[in-house]
């Protein structure tokens, strides 16, 4: 895509050219389905490795305390990543203490946000995110329709081509983005997806770089439709980031809750295994293999099902964080 193309793909996954699978994986997928993911490919390469091994797991557990060994470190590092638990808690919980002052300062700033955002819809703002990026999509939608109409009767032909181009696919792209956001809840990514997937930063960019462009050309009505329609997605920057923020926390907590809620079974089932389990434990064969190495696998699965809860919510955090790293008409992808 060139610096004067204006249309760009609707979505943010067709902008950044990433295999629709994998995009899903880091983004749009359950979160708890990734972790039974990974838990299965863990269970099943764990399993495998005991059959191709030449020496069975239970003729290895007898002369060497290998297994022992292994889950006795499991144990320990379970233990340890309740620290890493309150140290996302404290990241969250730094974000909301401060003296009275601050807090007012922080609620003066916000109201004074909120009074240009009732400015710009027309009326008191939507106290839910999904409703209030709606309305700031809806709103640059009519200032597109606005501006196309202002601009229809000018005598330059280019201006008008370039952008009544700008106008139909800012249109394309919000009428996406709204179609994601009815209906959704704060709290999942649903809220967040489309309003990643507006491409904001580069109809700032675009409709700046028009508007300079042209400016000989424009007359004041003109130049009036083009400054609205920059203040509208201009307003839409800092209300994306500010939702995407508090998602941001508010899966922080979802994380650092899940990990103590994995935590309890692995720690059990980790130092059952230290404590209990010998090579005579679990006689006989499953399906052709030895039932020590079922328990086995299926433990050291459970035991670790802390880090892939983990994993699992970081892949998801750090590729939204990669690709919100800028507020304004920069465009990294």
């Amino acid at each position: 895509m060139t610096e004067t193309d204006l249309s760009t793909p609707n979505t943010l996954r067709e902008r950044t050219d990433v295999n629709k699978y994998l995009f899903w994986m880091l983004l749009s997928a359950n979160r708890w389905f990734i972790v039974g993911g990974l838990a299965a490919v863990v269970f099943i390469a764990f399993v495998s490795f005991g059959i191709l091994k030449p020496v069975s797991l239970q003729a290895t557990m007898e002369t060497s305390d290998m297994v022992e060994t292994v889950f006795s470190g499991l144990v320990g590092a379970i233990i340890t990543s309740t620290t890493l638990v309150v140290s996302i808690n404290q990241l969250v919980l730094s974000q909301e203490i401060g003296s009275l002052g601050t807090q007012r300062s922080r609620m003066d700033v916000t109201m004074d946000f909120y009074q240009n955002t009732d400015e710009l819809l027309g009326t008191t703002k939507p106290a839910d995110p999904a409703a209030l990026l709606y309305a700031l999509i809806e709103t640059s939608a009519q200032r597109a329709h606005t501006l196309r109409e202002t601009i229809s009767e000018n005598e330059n032909t280019d201006l008008r081509a370039n952008i009544f181009a700008y106008v139909e696919d800012l249109e394309e792209n919000a009428e996406t983005a709204k179609e994601e956001l009815d209906g959704a809840d704060f709290g999942s990514f649903t809220v967040v997806s489309p309003a990643l997937d507006f491409n904001y930063a580069r109809k700032m960019h675009d409709i700046r770089r028009l508007g300079q462009q042209y400016r000989e050309d424009l007359n004041q009505e003109e130049y009036g439709a083009v400054r609205e329609m920059l203040e509208a997605v201009t307003m839409f920057g800092p209300v994306r980031e500010y939702i995407k923020v508090l998602y941001l926390q508010w899966a922080l907590v979802k994380l650092s809750r899940a990990i103590l809620y994995a935590s309890i079974p692995a720690l059990i089932i980790a130092g059952g295994i230290v404590v209990f389990v010998d090579p005579t434990t679990f006689p006989g064969t499953f399906l052709g293999v030895n039932n020590i190495l079922w328990v086995v696998s299926a433990g050291f699965t459970i035991a670790i099902s802390p880090f892939l809860v983990f994993i699992a919510y970081v892949l998801r955090l750090a590729t939204l964080a990669k690709q919100t790293l800028t507020v304004g008409p920069l465009v990294l992808s």
